[in-house]
């Protein structure tokens, strides 16, 4: 993995090289970022700049031996570890290698739903176990193969739970040129004690015209599809990857049609747009519009506040937000974008999606008509919902 080959994060780019190029590489470093952002290839790119024989100014080289073992993750001196589905106690993250090794090949950008989707894991809990801790300590007490430096790429350390002390020593003194990468996506969930012994790297999400960007030159879609799924991934690629199986195409009409009736109270129109078009949408595709249909009332909120230069829309998206943030309060949209994060919830735990977008509905009708706010326990809007 070269740095060229990651979408967006240049500034981090120019940072790790300048780290190495100035010889102050922290043994210990804290990859930070949202799924989807780069954050674990942007961790392979950097160790593979390091170890590279014949370093450019910008970039690894990608054809010394030690590049073409790195670009196959069968270097002797990179380790990786990471969450696993368990079935005996005695499992490492080396018993699932190929499984890693081939997930990562074909998606850099996969969060933690893509990796379990390679096992039966069913409702297996991921987890990085005691055995797994003591088979890093043991595996970075030997001396480097070829390489001047030991790397672990360390995804998703928050969970390691109370495992992870048994790492706090080595993390904090290791052996000599041995480098820890750990890669996180919510530092609130890892022990401060690793936290403390790390270098925080705070990696952005991608902005939608780099996701665009992806979209059209790697997976050769329209520049239209490319950016309203762009639009609706929210800055991941994981989530970009996630909608392409997707019918996403015809989002923007069903939400136009969907608002009109909830804002004009219009009955029969709603009860049926509820019940032979949006209940009858994949989950997937279900999830994908509510998340679209968020992400406009969040373009309005932007307009509201004046933040103009942060709307990035094409024509007919662009013409509605700006029409719909005159006519309807901030009051209006906030309660509305609670509701649209709420059914998300819902619609992720598999309540019924025809009570769940009609109820969804008068409540819109409720917001947007009448300018009443209905508020309800989470206890009982699991119930309502046939969870």
């Amino acid at each position: 993995m070269r740095f060229s080959e990651i979408i967006g994060q240049t500034a981090i780019k120019r940072s790790l090289v300048s780290t190495v190029k100035e010889n102050r590489v922290s043994h210990a470093q804290l990859f930070l970022g949202p799924e989807g952002s780069g954050s674990l290839a942007l961790a392979v790119a950097y160790a593979q700049y390091i170890n590279c024989e014949n370093r450019q100014s910008d970039d690894s080289c990608g054809k010394c031996a030690s590049c073409r073992k790195y670009n196959k993750l069968i270097h002797p001196d990179l380790h990786f570890s990471y969450p696993f589905f368990a079935k005996h106690k005695e499992d490492t993250a080396a018993t699932y290698a190929e499984e890693w090794r081939k997930a990562f090949l074909e998606n850099p950008y996969l969060g933690l739903d893509y990796w379990r989707g390679q096992f039966e894991a069913e409702n297996k809990q991921a987890n990085i176990n005691i055995a797994e801790a003591h088979h890093i300590i043991k595996k970075l007490s030997l001396k480097a193969f070829e390489s001047e430096y030991k790397v672990l790429i360390l995804w998703l350390p928050e969970y390691l739970d109370s495992q992870g002390n048994a790492l706090l020593k080595l993390i904090e003194e290791p052996p000599e040129k041995t480098l820890f990468l750990l890669v996180s996506e919510s530092q609130d969930r890892i022990l401060n004690t690793i936290i403390s012994r790390t270098q925080l790297v705070k990696i952005n999400r991608l902005t939608d015209g780099e996701v665009c960007e992806y979209l059209m030159e790697r997976r050769q879609l329209g520049k239209h599809q490319a950016e309203e799924i762009a639009f609706i991934s929210g800055g991941s690629i994981q989530q970009a990857i996630n909608l392409l199986g997707e019918d996403t195409k015809d989002h923007f009409d069903l939400m136009i049609r969907w608002l009109r009736y909830c804002v004009t109270d219009a009955g029969h129109s709603l009860v049926k747009i509820c019940e032979d078009e949006l209940s009858k949408l994949g989950r997937e595709s279900q999830k994908s519009f509510l998340l679209y249909t968020l992400n406009m009332m969040r373009q309005v909120v932007l307009l509201k506040e004046n933040m103009t230069q942060l709307v990035h829309l094409p024509s007919a998206e662009l013409d509605f937000v700006q029409r719909f943030s005159k006519h309807y309060r901030m009051e209006q949209i906030d309660a509305a974008i609670r509701l649209f994060e709420e059914a998300y919830y819902h619609i992720e735990r598999n309540a019924n999606p025809k009570i769940l977008f009609l109820d969804v509905s008068l409540q819109l009708v409720l917001i947007y008509k009448y300018q009443t706010f209905r508020q309800l326990a989470d206890s009982t809007y699991s119930d309502h919902y046939g969870m």
